[in-house]
Order: C-alpha cells, then sequence, then structure tokens
C-alpha cells in the first residue's frame, strides 16, 4: 500500500472539538485539504448519525480517532461506565463505516494512551518491549485497541496511537500555569493514603510508587502530534501501536521546575500526598493522572526516522505560550 502524500484527500475527525482535534482541524483546513467533523455538538456530523459517517468516510484519505470523555474526573461508576463507552461506541462507529466503504480509507489513525504500560521507574516502555499494566485506565485502553483492531479491514492500515501527556496552548497547561502562579506549582509528593475496598476492586486506587517527586513524566507537544499523523501518512510500514512521547521524558520534579522557570516563578514548595488528594477531590479528579509513573519513549517513531519538532521541554513550554 502507497502512502498518501500529505496535503491531498478528505480527513475525517472524530472529536473534533477536542484539543488535539481542534488543532488537526485547523491545521488541514488551512492546507486546503477537505474536513468533515464529527462531535457530539459542534461538529459537521453527530456521533449518532451513522449514515452521514459513513458518506464522510467514503473515499476519505485518512481517518483519526480521538473521541472519548476526559479522564480529569472522579472514578465514580458513572464516570467509569462512560468513559468505557464514549471510546468503544465512537471507535465501533468509525469500524462500521470503513467497512461499509466502497473506497476505504487507506489510514485510520485513533487515539489511545501511553497510561497502558505499567508504572515504571525502573527502565522506559517501548512498543517492543514495554510492559502493559493493571487498574481501570489500563483495561480502557486495552479495549480501546481492541476495539480498533477487531474488525476485518484489509484495505486500511490501523495505528492506535499511545499518546502521553499533550502540551500546546491549552490542556493540561492551563491549571498548572495557575497553581504555580499562586505559589503552587512545586514537586508532587507520592505517599500512603486510605484506599477503600471498593476503589481496590474498581481498580482506581493508585497505591504509593515513586518517592521525592521522581515519578516520570512523558510528554509531547501538540505540533508533534499533528506532525506524527503527517509521518504516518508518508510511511506505510507503520501500524500497530506507535508511542506518541517526545525523547526525552523528565520526572516530576523536573517538569515543574521547567513550569515554574518558563512562568518566571522562583519558589514552588513540595506538596505532598494528602494535599494532592483534598485538592483533586475539590476540582472532581484523581491524582492518578499525576502520580503515576509513567515513562514512554518513540522506539519506532526514532527507528523509523522522525524527527521532533520540540524534542526539549524548555521549548516546548515555550511553543506552547507559557509565561506569555
Amino acid at each position: 500500500m502507497s502512502g498518501d502524500v500529505v496535503g491531498g484527500g478528505r480527513v475525517v475527525i472524530g472529536g473534533s472539538t477536542g484539543f488535539i482535534g481542534g488543532h488537526l482541524e485547523r491545521k488541514y483546513r488551512a492546507e486546503g485539504r477537505e474536513v468533515v467533523t464529527i462531535s457530539r455538538t459542534g461538529a459537521d456530523l453527530g456521533w449518532a448519525d451513522q449514515a452521514g459517517i459513513d458518506a464522510a468516510v467514503d473515499g476519505a484519505s485518512l481517518v483519526v480517532g480521538l473521541a472519548g470523555k476526559s479522564v480529569s474526573c472522579r472514578y465514580t461508576p458513572a464516570n467509569r461506565a462512560m468513559i468505557l463507552s464514549s471510546r468503544l461506541d465512537t471507535t465501533a462507529a468509525l469500524s462500521t463505516a470503513i467497512g461499509r466503504a466502497a473506497a476505504p480509507p487507506p489510514l485510520w489513525v485513533n487515539s489511545s494512551t501511553a497510561t497502558i504500560y505499567r508504572h515504571a521507574e525502573d527502565r522506559p516502555q517501548t512498543e517492543a518491549d514495554g510492559e502493559l499494566g493493571t487498574g481501570f485506565s489500563v483495561e480502557v485502553a486495552k479495549a480501546w485497541e481492541q476495539a480498533l483492531f477487531a474488525a476485518d479491514l484489509p484495505a486500511t492500515r490501523r495505528v492506535a496511537l499511545r499518546t502521553a501527556i499533550v502540551l500546546g496552548d491549552g490542556g493540561v497547561l492551563g491549571p498548572l500555569r495557575t497553581l504555580a502562579k499562586v505559589g503552587l506549582g512545586g514537586t508532587q509528593l507520592d505517599g500512603r493514603w486510605p484506599v477503600t475496598r471498593a476503589r481496590r476492586a474498581a481498580g482506581t486506587a493508585h497505591f504509593p510508587g515513586a518517592r521525592g517527586g521522581r515519578q516520570r513524566f512523558s510528554w509531547i507537544h501538540v505540533d508533534d502530534v499533528t506532525g506524527i499523523i503527517d509521518f504516518l501518512e508518508q510511511h506505510p510500514e507503520l501500524d500497530g501501536p506507535v508511542n506518541a512521547a517526545g525523547p526525552h521524558a523528565v520526572d516530576n520534579r523536573t517538569f515543574m521546575a521547567a513550569i515554574r522557570r518558563a512562568l518566571g516563578v522562583r519558589f514552588g514548595p513540595p506538596t505532598p500526598r494528602w494535599m494532592l488528594e483534598i485538592g483533586a477531590f475539590g476540582i472532581r479528579t484523581e491524582t492518578e493522572l499525576i502520580l503515576k509513573s509513567r515513562w514512554v519513549l518513540p522506539g519506532r517513531l526514532t527507528a523509523a526516522g522522525y524527527v521532533f519538532r520540540h524534542p526539549d521541554l524548555d521549548d516546548a513550554l515555550r511553543a506552547s505560550g507559557l509565561g506569555l
């Protein structure tokens, strides 16, 4: 199968109103490509319009699936069900459309997450030797990838983009900027915290791991997410899981120091876990998002010759507008 030429052919973006989806839509429209967007609201098509999705996908050059409820929420039973169903149902809708297409798209890139790998303090995780983890977030990631690869779609190359934390103007950096500016931009420390039987059973408990803010933080700038998708169009030898993470993971201590440096904030006291848990409850999120050690490297992209636009953390933060 030959690679597509970047800049030509229709692109279908599922989950177009999110942070990455918005960047992709603006980029492709600026390049003159035809873009069809799918989302719950504010898009060309809704997810309930299977006939419309079928028509958009038939003859497209590229399908990108990004839809899914944000994991930045409390892992209540209702939210867990929505996190899972929002990923599986939308992926199934795209799969159905591709299966029905008279002219199937040559490439379908679907979101996955670097969270699929285990808590790693000892060594980085690549596609070749990474070990999958356990717990709710990992099981969601596994099911999401299974939905991507479930159907027999011989004319369509499929890539599960295992994406690290995405930096850019907006997204995760918004609340971190606010915390740093009010003096709460210090190292985020793990530690002991009571875990209920229900959270153990649901796989949503975070057990103490790295000490001293040494949990690894894999990241990628949104410009590289879009660049990687271009690269995938040009490299038909790449399919299956692909790690979308920058080549230089840092630890939490280093990451938070870089944010303070970008903002000109001289000091930020460390935040112990008990404070993080109270704060997470207050803003309705989970401490797993900052305490799990995610150490992921882009093995397949590096081997294929992808050149990162923002390989350096300080540069990535500047490109995200931090400090402006």
